[in-house]
């Protein structure tokens, strides 16, 4: 139950402020909304009531929602976009209308994702690291790969070797380290061999030796693999003003839309594999292991920013069926200057519907699998 809640926690504002967005959009210009529902109403399963020209209800799945609006064919594959244009309906809007309401739904979850992270970096301010060859903390597993090159944890080579929070490095294989930049550095170039490490605790030496794993870590459009021996660096912790924590939140979110990006491209092409992609049972998963955290509720916001960014991003991209796609449709007639065909519209929704249906079943696999 608590795995459960805690993942509706995460992703019910991201999806309901989503889903105003576009509603707020399509009334500002115009566009009739014939339903808002947060989740989704399988089999008529929900509440629902008729106010005015909408239908608004709560789905009995909560597991996403949506906006329908008149005269697009959407998810729902509704062919019924043949007859005259209404005023009032999407086809009837120009380019850059339909793109307001388009983008509408991804601008929303972009500007929670700051806010929350303003809210956290406000409140608790940052830590700067010290760039000095002092352990600030050590790590009991890290993630290495098994012989398949499937994700597996291991006990971390600085807990194996010894080491503990306040020791200083001195020798790495013979090289002096000098700085925390240093340290990463040699053990880097020296991952999946057996190193020999000189360290200080309360001035008195010691030394031993461990083996360095290699641990993968997303870089561009591949994912790579660094050396880790398991060490955290001390830090100085710095509170923020309210412009400086904005400044930081929207540095934050870009990272994670530009890392999200560089993961969708390399799931193109095929640097990525697709057993490493996590779907709704892996957040699930991770949500209510971190429900179960100290300062769980603050952790989940941060997860929750998190998701927001990461679901703005996959929703702009120009997939069938998603925001995007409809985006490029849109471009591709106010170029044209006419509507592309129904039935090519109706064709890219459901190969957009089939490639969908393809990534979710795959993300549940891996997920179980992982499990």
């Amino acid at each position: 139950m608590i795995y459960f809640l805690s993942f509706i926690f995460i992703i019910s504002l991201p999806i309901f402020l989503h889903e105003l967005g576009h509603f707020l959009a399509a009334r500002s210009v115009g566009i009739k909304v014939e339903k808002f529902y947060f989740g989704f109403n399988f089999f008529g399963l929900g509440i629902k009531k008729k106010y005015k020209e909408t239908e608004y209800g709560i789905g009995l799945f909560p597991l996403g929602g949506y906006v329908k609006v008149a005269g697009i064919l959407d998810e729902s594959l509704d062919k019924n976009t043949e007859t005259e244009k209404k005023d009032y309906e999407f086809r009837s809007k120009n380019v850059f209308q339909k793109l307001w309401f388009l983008s509408a739904g991804v601008i929303m979850n972009f500007i929670l994702s700051i806010s929350i992270f303003t809210c956290i970096f406000y409140s608790i301010g940052i830590e700067e690291v010290i760039d000095k060859p002092i352990i600030g903390g050590i790590q009991n597993e890290v993630t290495t790969f098994d012989v398949n090159k499937d994700f597996i944890p291991v006990k971390a080579p600085a807990k194996i070797l010894g080491l503990k929070e306040g020791d200083e490095i001195v020798t790495i294989n013979g090289y002096q380290i000098n700085s925390w930049t240093d340290i990463g550095r040699i053990v880097n170039a020296n991952r999946e061999s057996l190193v020999h490490i000189t360290w200080k605790r309360e001035n008195k030496p010691y030394d031993g030796e461990t083996y360095i794993v290699s641990t993968p870590i997303p870089e561009g459009f591949s994912i790579e693999e660094r050396g880790v021996l398991g060490i955290i660096a001390t830090t100085n912790h710095k509170n923020l003003a309210i412009l400086e924590s904005i400044k930081f939140s929207v540095f934050r979110t870009f990272q994670i839309i530009k890392d999200t990006f560089y993961g969708f491209i390399g799931l193109i092409s095929g640097n990525f594999p697709l057993k490493y992609m996590t779907g709704i049972v892996g957040i699930a998963n991770i949500a209510g292991e971190t429900a179960q955290q100290d300062q769980a509720l603050l952790k989940l916001f941060f997860l929750m920013a998190f998701i927001s960014a990461n679901l703005g991003l996959l929703n702009i991209l120009p997939i069938p069926g998603l925001d995007g796609g409809h985006a490029a449709i849109a471009i591709v007639e106010g170029v044209i200057r006419r509507d592309l065909p129904i039935n090519i519209k109706y064709g890219i929704q459901f190969i957009g519907f089939i490639l969908i249906m393809f990534l979710f079943a795959m993300t549940i696999y891996n997920d179980i699998v992982r499990l």
